[in-house]
């Protein structure tokens, strides 16, 4: 990849706050670059977009009313990182609205085995497509494309929204949304099937105090913190929400642990976080699993490591970062349990036998991809409100 993004290195190089405003829209989102542009209203508005979608999908009439919603729009699918959940679940999402898709996964099929710059491949794309949605092993790459096409924009040129599927080990905004979406579905304390009744009040009988929704909670990370993107836009997002207190467990390795820019958003957001090394860990006495509202479990991302690092993982215990069905026993009932996936077939953070749990939330929360994907796109076109209007043309509210 012959990529030199040093012309964007100023902006690059600009506090957060400052970036933010160059990727809005009258009140929306022009590029989701940042995991911190989700803010409670966009989440908020996201989540209802998504329960919509969800629920007119679910008949014919409903599903082909949504394919007209974006029939006339296209949109790139550029993964030069191996992906599976983002990449399909996006591609899913583009389906149910109707938005044609092509892609590229392989720079070796394109014009950059001409030595044609990646930044050259994304203004072209944006002369064919309406979206450009990306991941990439670079990070800062989807922020300098974002900038590229402000620039464009700026000159009068065609110019597309970017939209960040992964960069690098820095962000992963779209997997953060998807998350608060499940958390805040789960949080819903629904009477699940075969009951009646108000759960919650069950619960409260137990657990004194619990309340909906993802303010007032505890939220436990564990695996590998310092190369999970996923766990720095997740728990980046949750700062947007009140009287949260996290808990990160990992090995004691300078790569896997806390990373300092996320223990410092932490500490500005005035967010009570403890860092542990084992889930057996106790705080004040008590297990940190039973003081857990969700667990949000990764695995060890051998793909980063140099051969120093796998030497060094060779010789540590990696099991107090595994959960065992023993620990799982000490999770509160109502936890859900999330995974970003992949998950290690072969060390087995989660072994299979707990998918059968009811708090075992990550094939749900995969799905819950696409619905949460399908409500950004159709909130970066603007088209919410045709979305409503169908919503109470078919149910009448």
């Amino acid at each position: 990849m012959l990529l030199d993004l040093s012309d964007f290195l100023p902006r690059q190089s600009r506090p957060l706050r400052v970036k933010m405003d160059e990727f809005q829209r009258e009140g929306r989102l022009k590029h989701l670059i940042f995991a911190s542009q989700l803010e409670l209203e966009h989440l908020n508005r996201l989540q209802r977009l998504a329960d919509i979608i969800r629920q007119l999908s679910k008949t014919k009439k409903g599903s082909d009313a949504l394919r007209s919603l974006l029939s006339h729009k296209r949109a790139m699918l550029y993964f030069t990182q191996p992906s599976t959940r983002t990449f399909l679940s996006f591609m899913a999402a583009c389906q149910i609205l109707g938005l044609t898709c092509n892609e590229v996964r392989d720079p070796a099929t394109s014009s950059e085995m001409k030595r044609e710059s990646p930044l050259d491949s994304i203004r072209m794309f944006s002369s064919y497509f309406d979206v450009i949605i990306m991941r990439s092993p670079e990070a800062g790459f989807s922020e300098c494309c974002a900038y590229l096409m402000n620039d464009l924009e700026s000159q009068e040129k065609r110019s597309v929204p970017i939209i960040n599927a992964g960069s690098g080990s820095e962000e992963h905004p779209t997997q953060a949304l998807l998350d608060v979406y499940t958390i805040q579905r789960t949080f819903q304390f629904d009477s699940t099937a075969g009951t009646t009744g108000n759960r919650l009040a069950e619960l409260n009988k137990k657990y004194s105090g619990l309340t909906t929704g993802l303010s007032n909670k505890t939220y436990l990370f564990c695996g590998d913190l310092g190369r999970g993107r996923t766990v720095r836009s997740l728990a980046t997002t949750l700062t947007n929400y009140r009287n949260i207190r996290m808990f990160f467990v990992s090995p004691n390795h300078e790569k896997l642990r806390l990373d300092s820019a996320l223990r410092k958003r932490l500490e500005v957001a005035n967010v009570e976080f403890h860092e542990f090394d084992s889930l057996d860990a106790t705080l004040q006495g008590q297990d940190i699993l039973s003081l857990t509202d969700c667990l949000y479990m990764t695995r060890i991302q051998i793909e980063h490591n140099t051969s120093a690092d796998t030497a060094a993982l060779n010789e540590m215990d990696l099991s107090p970062f595994h959960l065992s069905p023993t620990r799982l026993e000490k999770l509160r009932e109502y936890a859900p349990i999330l995974h970003p996936f992949p998950r290690d077939s072969v060390v087995q953070e989660i072994p299979t036998i707990i998918d059968a749990d009811p708090r075992a939330m990550y094939f749900r929360q995969a799905r819950n991809g696409m619905w949460a994907r399908a409500a950004l796109l159709v909130h970066m076109f603007n088209v919410a409100d045709q979305l409503l209007f169908l919503h109470n043309d078919f149910y009448g509210n």
